[in-house]
């Protein structure tokens, strides 16, 4: 019996087919479907870098590393370059926008909702903003068992200054409001807090996570 005709008939015998791949698992008994998200997955960029990513429970596929692609108007803070592998590159919103899309079909910067929607998932019930907002930054932060691993890389200021590493980690959303302004995540170590704020101006540089449906 050939091997693919083997595989069938114990399948048919124990009435349960599971189909594998790196994306995801489809298990069928009977009449009932229970479809499984493999948790963990490597994606490469253009320039050789990898990132892992992982499908997390709003179903959305996110980066879990800050994206380190070298474009036009991206930078290393302080202009170190060991310290874009530690915290990855540092976009203006204009440059947070294209890059995403440069790793491939579908993937994209996620909007201020998506962010909204994650940090709520950790939190649910609460209708207290002060106590989702640190749930919300212990969940997400690095070291937490969620495996999202926020950085607090900080950032660089539309005056050219860099500042707030490893007190700020800020976070480029895909919400503009205006020709000058965009919507930001900011996880603020002093207050443990996450904060979805709306006043980034755009000439700005902040971290980058991207995600695909």
């Amino acid at each position: 019996m050939q091997p693919k005709k083997y595989l069938q008939v114990i399948a048919i015998l124990t009435g349960l087919i599971t189909i594998s791949s790196c994306a995801a698992s489809k298990q069928i008994n009977g009449t009932k479907t229970i479809v499984t998200i493999e948790s963990d997955s490597v994606i490469t960029d253009p320039q050789g870098n990898s990132y892992l990513m992982k499908r997390m429970p709003d179903n959305l596929l996110w980066m879990t590393n800050n994206l380190q692609l070298k474009i036009e108007n991206s930078f290393c803070y302080n202009n170190r370059e060991e310290n874009c592998k530690q915290y990855g590159r540092l976009y203006t919103w204009e440059a947070a926008t294209q890059v995403c899309t440069m790793l491939g079909d579908g993937w994209r910067l996620p909007t201020k909702a998506e962010w909204q929607r994650l940090a709520e998932i950790y939190s649910p019930g609460l209708s207290d903003s002060v106590e989702i907002r640190k749930i919300s930054y212990s969940s997400l932060l690095q070291g937490s068992s969620v495996g999202f691993n926020a950085l607090l890389g900080g950032g660089r200021r539309s005056s050219l200054e860099f500042a707030r590493m490893q007190a700020h980690g800020f976070y480029w959303t895909a919400t503009s409001i205006d020709s000058t302004t965009a919507c930001f995540e900011n996880f603020a170590k002093g207050s443990q807090s996450l904060y979805h704020q709306p006043d980034g101006e755009k000439t700005a540089a902040f971290s980058v996570r991207c995600v695909k449906n």
